[in-house]
């Protein structure tokens, strides 16, 4: 068999170059020059000699002729789980589940492959751990050890080779930053090590049907690390999200070919593993019994359904010359931008002041449904007046200070009633046309008019 020949190309501009340097001579950037392998090249008229089209060619299908019948779908057995992956693991399909260490990645699959290696061949795949530490921590949280196939191995050869005999229809592979590929020199972890490690794996759950769970390391910033190249090449990314003072965790799908995007869902962090939080609103709005200033409910939507969460606002007086705008949860330019609006519209100058902002139990909040509650937490904190605690609030805030409405307004007021909030500020155009029980809502177009209502 003739060896496998190897190369260097640089990520950014793509120069290529016989041996490995640091810095890149034709774009000047250091760092950038990655090995990858290179195949021989076949002329189309070998190709056709060699006999290539009776060797496996892909039929050609029209359009109209595919068929349409859904996926069988494999349930994890955990409803949150099956929410952010739009309702079960496909076969085939190459999931990828990042977080920071001690989030909870190896105990969530770890507690979903022994629950459904009941029910299907299942094979764990451990490159960090021995296999004495995996069992240890199964036995720890009571899970059923009687049918999972466990392997310690970072070869990714090896790995293909044991799954060949096992035939899993389930295989979690933890981490693929430790995995190696025999014919890429370069140490696992790096570039062309996870992106040829992961194109392998790939390959073998798209021609075996299995279905496959890649583990994945993050960045001092939180994002995954290895190349971008990773995030294209699975179906479905899915962070694990969670700081170590706080028991909940929070799953949220950044990518998913076969579901909706951005759905979340939320676990405990307990002595027997990960369970699931069935109402997260519950937990989310864990109030005191005394009502302080600067503190209200918001509706925002994630997902699929809506989730209630608690703002909290503070204004301070700043000893600075730059008064510093702080957001936890949300993002600060937008912060910005709101103050802008508030002093513009609403006549509240806050340029002196200190701003803080907390989104309480550690969600992130990503749309724009939590301006006009934000504005009225800063403004009960800067007049030091609680606001009623039976008061919910959502609502898109424009630059003109024009109070735009949100996509399912009514599912969301129907969520904050069924909680027991006895009113709700907002937007004119989210009100329904039928009342609802016990909530009183006020509708505002204007900034101006929500500042009235409080």
């Amino acid at each position: 068999m003739a060896k496998q020949k190897t190369g260097y190309v640089c990520t950014d501009c793509g120069a290529d170059y016989s041996k490995w340097q640091g810095q890149c001579a034709e774009c000047g950037q250091w760092n950038t020059v990655q090995e990858v392998r290179l195949g021989a090249a076949t002329s189309s008229r070998s190709a056709s000699q060699a006999g290539y089209a009776g060797q496996g060619l892909s039929k050609v299908t029209p359009l109209a002729e595919i068929d349409l019948a859904e996926l069988p779908r494999i349930a994890s057995g955990m409803d949150e789980l099956d929410r952010v992956l739009g309702g079960g693991f496909v076969p085939g399909s190459v999931v990828l589940i990042g977080g920071n260490p001690g989030a909870g990645k190896s105990t969530l699959l770890l507690q979903t492959l022994c629950h459904l290696s009941q029910k299907h061949p299942a094979l764990y795949v451990t490159g960090e751990e021995s296999l004495q530490q995996v069992a240890m921590r199964a036995q720890r949280l009571g899970l059923p050890t009687d049918k999972l196939q466990l392997l310690s191995a970072t070869d990714v050869d090896a790995l293909l080779a044991s799954a060949d005999q096992v035939k899993p229809k389930l295989m979690v592979v933890d981490s693929i930053q430790v995995m190696h590929h025999a014919d890429i020199q370069s140490a696992p972890g790096s570039v062309s090590q996870v992106r040829e490690s992961a194109a392998a794996l790939t390959r073998y759950a798209k021609q075996t049907g299995t279905v496959l769970i890649l583990v994945g390391h993050v960045t001092k910033d939180g994002s995954l690390a290895g190349p971008k190249v990773l995030e294209h090449i699975i179906d479905c990314s899915i962070m694990i999200e969670g700081s170590n003072d706080s028991r909940f965790r929070t799953l949220r799908g950044s990518k998913n070919r076969f579901g909706a995007v951005n759905e979340l869902g939320v676990f405990a962090m307990t002595e027997q593993g990960l369970k699931e939080v069935s109402n997260p609103s519950a937990i989310f709005l864990q109030r005191s019994d005394e009502v302080a200033s600067g503190s209200v409910v918001m509706v925002v939507w994630e997902g699929t359904r809506p989730l209630l969460v608690e703002i909290q606002g503070l204004v301070d007086m700043s000893s600075l010359g730059n008064p510093r705008r702080v957001a936890v949860g949300l993002e600060q330019n937008r912060l910005a931008m709101l103050l802008a609006v508030l002093h513009r519209h609403g006549g509240i100058m806050v340029g002196d002041q200190d701003v803080f902002v907390n989104v309480v139990g550690g969600v992130k909040i990503v749309e724009t449904s939590a301006d006009l509650a934000l504005l009225l937490a800063l403004v009960s904190s800067f007049r030091d007046q609680p606001l009623p605690r039976d008061l919910v609030v959502f609502g898109e805030v424009g630059l003109a200070g024009e109070i735009r409405p949100v996509p399912s307004g009514q599912e969301r007021l129907r969520e904050a009633a069924k909680h027991g909030f006895k009113k709700a500020i907002v937007p004119a155009n989210n009100v329904p046309r039928e009342p609802i029980k016990g909530l009183e809502i006020v509708a505002v177009k204007k900034l101006s008019e929500a500042l009235e209502a409080i």
